[in-house]
């Protein structure tokens, strides 16, 4: 059997990675994301209760978990908090809780269900009431978030101060409504916007010393730090398999 091209998509409020990865240890992030087995069902267990075997998941930011691929080919599309398609979401979240199982609909044929992946056609994968409309982002969070996005090589370092200025807040208003309307909080979302920088460095250079420069990580120690908190799992693990690493505009 060929052995399969592991690949990294990263668009402005998504990411899809595709192929094989080793169970995670336990971590969370501040993105949600849908997980689906491509080749059989996987393993996910979450809070005090038994480990579920599935075919997709939707998994809340924040939520703590154990992915388990158990040896299958496996799609995680992340979706960034702010994304109109996670805020759609988090309704349906608090309704049902922080993990919804089998929440894909049947697409067909394995082709089909990847070319929905890669052009993120998230009505053609989900069942319909799992897309919902989602009001309006707060420009000021909107503002704070043009601003995290970017290397902070290029703009020096964002304190939390810094941000709630620009928005006219003090630090702990701002702090209450960023996490009200994001789902997370600014520290966690902080380290999830470098991490999310740090990959999209591999388009340029396949070195993870290098990335961990482009996420504005103090040295690669640290990128391997939160990256583990980040996804439960080491970066050479998960990034090094890489064939194709690509940005979308």
């Amino acid at each position: 059997m060929p052995q399969r091209k592991n690949t990294l998509t990263l668009g402005a409020d998504r990411a899809l990675y595709v192929g094989e990865i080793p169970a995670t240890g336990w971590h969370c992030h501040a993105s949600p994301v849908l997980l689906m087995g491509l080749s059989g069902r996987f393993a996910l267990h979450w809070g005090t209760g038994p480990v579920e075997t599935c075919h997709s998941a939707l998994v809340d930011a924040g939520v703590e978990h154990l992915f388990d691929p158990c040896g299958e080919v496996v799609a995680l599309v992340y979706l960034e908090p702010d994304s109109p398609e996670a805020r759609g979401m988090r309704s349906v979240f608090q309704r049902q809780g922080g993990v919804l199982l089998d929440v894909a609909a049947p697409v067909g044929a394995r082709g089909a269900m990847e070319g929905h992946l890669r052009s993120f056609d998230l009505p053609a994968l989900l069942h319909r009431h799992l897309l919902q409309a989602a009001p309006p982002l707060d420009p000021r969070v909107a503002h704070s978030l043009h601003a995290l996005r970017r290397p902070q090589h290029e703009q020096g370092r964002l304190a939390r101060a810094g941000l709630a200025s620009a928005a006219q807040l003090s630090a702990s208003r701002f702090n209450h409504l960023f996490r009200a309307e994001m789902g997370v909080s600014l520290r966690s979302y902080r380290v999830w916007s470098q991490v999310r920088l740090a990959m999209a460095g591999l388009a340029a250079s396949p070195r993870l010393t290098d990335a961990a420069l482009h996420g504005d990580f103090a040295d690669s120690a640290h990128f391997s730090r939160m990256f583990r908190q980040t996804f439960g799992m080491t970066p050479s693990s998960v990034l090094k398999p890489l064939k194709q690493v690509t940005l979308l505009d």
